[in-house]
């Protein structure tokens, strides 16, 4: 089973396939290596644009009351919070897809070539096993192809969407600790404030 007899007996429909499975392997590996590489970068320019979503909104939070300012700040990390994920999962859903379809793209050029193998061996009038074994066989490199795509789009997949979850956690986690020091930071300054309200309206009262 020699891939280049096979390539040479191929049609139009059989390389296309292989160019086909050839280019999902590409965007599969171009995919995964931007993604490995962009990860550490991701994940602090997510936490860096969660903290300013919330440093921009202090100012207007001061008039408001405890509840509302609560309801503000989530908001606002939460609306970023799904930015950064949806940055995130760029190009993982090309993984899924790859992974989904490129079995089937190597299993649909399997059953081309061998059809087109028995419609061969049988205008040749020789119908042993000699003469079925050796195209039906070739044909099975399709399905070999389709399998080296998936197996590392459904790796590269699982990969990714654990990191996904990871940063999401993170990104989580952050938000709470964000929101319970600017709540705590919103309520010493309304105190101060109203102490300092306090102590002018007792000093004009005694004078």
């Amino acid at each position: 089973m020699n891939f280049s007899v096979y390539w040479q007996h191929a049609d139009a429909v059989s390389k296309t396939l292989y160019f086909v499975l050839l280019a999902m392997s590409i965007a599969t590996w171009t995919v995964f290596i931007l993604r490995i590489l962009g990860t550490r970068q991701l994940k602090q320019v997510a936490q860096d644009h969660l903290a300013q979503a919330l440093s921009a909104l202090k100012a207007k939070l001061a008039p408001l009351g405890f509840d509302q300012r609560k309801a503000v700040a989530e908001q606002a990390l939460l609306r970023q919070i799904s930015v950064e994920k949806a940055s995130a999962e760029k190009g993982v859903s090309v993984l899924g897809t790859i992974a989904s379809l490129a079995p089937f793209v190597g299993l649909f050029g399997t059953v081309w070539g061998i059809f087109h193998a028995l419609v061969a061996v049988g205008k040749s009038g020789q119908a042993g096993l000699a003469q079925v074994a050796t195209p039906v066989g070739e044909a099975l490199i399709m399905t070999g192809l389709g399998l080296a795509v998936a197996i590392p789009a459904v790796l590269a997949y699982n990969i990714c969407v654990r990191f996904n979850r990871t940063l999401s956690n993170e990104l989580q986690d952050q938000a709470h600790g964000l929101l319970i020091d600017t709540m705590l930071q919103q309520e010493s300054s309304t105190k101060k404030v109203e102490a300092e309200a306090t102590n002018k309206s007792l000093v004009g009262g005694q004078a």
